[in-house]
């Protein structure tokens, strides 16, 4: 077992793993989609993931913080507004998004200044060294405290940077229909090179003081929750065409929420439908929501007459959204048709799908069900 300071964190997994082990990502036959390729230049930017983002969002590291109920509710409603901006952030340029990361993050540590006493902070930067793995050596703090030399920073970076550029060709292989299985491992044999090559190359006296750094180590690997709160549902130009929510998704706190984009003349959208509707017949009474939010490319979709007669036809009977303006689809960073995203009993988002959930028989219906039961049992 690799000693606490070494290990890959969760969240430098999640994002080198984020389009392999989470396929819905991709495009699963999707017969509309806005996706864009990545050019290497040679200086872009190395992937740091948002790890104090990530981590405040679990009941886990706010016990392992000692947080007291108000301040939790503090940090939660420090979060909020943070998450309406992170979230859609995820489908900007890497430039872009990495600079947004930064900067929510560097304003939440700001305002948790004012929450957490001192060593509940001194504790939060522990966990926060921890979740960066070895990447931690190519903050500049800590390249200070190892006094590490500019080659070593130079080798680090061009190690990170090889295992980012191999995460985005192997997404793209997953895209085309290569075995989820073999590219994982590809991908894990780059991160244990780049690991090993970081881990080689440090003294003891190196290894010590990052250990001195991390503190008590702590296990990440049963925090549940990662990402943000789900954006609030957008009505200046939107309109519920079916079963309008009384209030909006705070006020659905105690359900398991499913939000799904579509728009009805799309193909794959239509063969997605029945499961949303078989969800709803099935887990209603267990506190399922499922929410449809119908967002137009065609003018037949903008058309919420002929919007409303399909939701019909497709014996769509939850709560129907037509996002005439797109302002619900850019609110939640949504790039494609279908998309549905599934929500806690606490209103934070634990996954989600893009495209087909069976596409060429991928069992993605089934494992969706999984995870709904698994919220509504939590």
């Amino acid at each position: 077992m690799r000693t606490c300071y070494f290990h890959l964190s969760f969240a430098l997994l999640l994002l080198a793993l984020v389009q392999l082990s989470h396929p819905q990502n991709l495009v699963h036959g999707a017969d509309k989609e806005n996706t864009a390729e990545s050019q290497f230049t040679g200086d872009e930017p190395i992937e740091m993931p948002p790890a104090l983002l990530q981590m405040l969002h679990d009941q886990l590291v706010w016990d392992e913080l000692k947080l007291r109920p108000k301040q939790i509710e503090k940090v939660v409603a420090l979060l909020r507004p943070l998450d309406a901006i992170w979230w859609p952030s995820r489908i900007q340029p890497a430039t872009d998004r990495l600079a947004i990361q930064r900067q929510l993050t560097e304003k939440l540590k700001e305002s948790l200044l004012t929450v957490l006493d001192r060593v509940q902070w001194l504790r939060l930067e522990q966990l926060e060294r921890q979740a960066l793995g070895t990447r931690i050596v190519l903050q500049k703090d800590v390249a200070a405290v190892l006094q590490l030399s500019e080659e070593d920073h130079s080798a680090f970076r061009l190690a990170a940077l090889k295992t980012d550029r191999t995460a985005t060709e192997l997404s793209k292989k997953v895209a085309s229909g290569s075995d989820l299985g073999s590219l994982q491992e590809e991908l894990q044999a780059i991160k244990d090179e780049e690991h090993h090559g970081i881990v080689d190359s440090l003294s003891n006296e190196q290894k010590q003081k990052i250990a001195n750094l991390r503190g008590e180590p702590f296990d990440f690997s049963a925090v549940q929750r990662i990402y943000p709160l789900a954006p609030s549902l957008e009505l200046q130009t939107s309109q519920w065409l079916a079963k309008a929510l009384p209030g909006n998704l705070q006020d659905l706190k105690g359900q398991v929420v499913a939000v799904h984009f579509y728009a009805f003349q799309c193909i794959n959208c239509k063969r997605n439908l029945p499961h949303y509707t078989a969800w709803h017949k099935d887990y209603a009474d267990q506190g399922l929501v499922v929410i449809g939010i119908q967002t137009p490319e065609t003018s037949s979709e903008r058309d919420a007459e002929k919007v409303a007669a399909a939701a019909v036809e497709n014996d769509i009977q939850y709560p129907l959204l037509m996002d005439t303006e797109s302002e619900n689809w850019k609110g939640w960073g949504t790039t494609m048709w279908p998309t549905v995203y599934l929500i806690d009993k606490e209103g934070f988002i634990r996954t989600w799908w893009q495209g087909e959930l069976n596409w060429k028989g991928n069992p993605g219906e089934a494992n969706f069900r999984k995870h709904i039961e698994a919220l509504l049992a939590e």
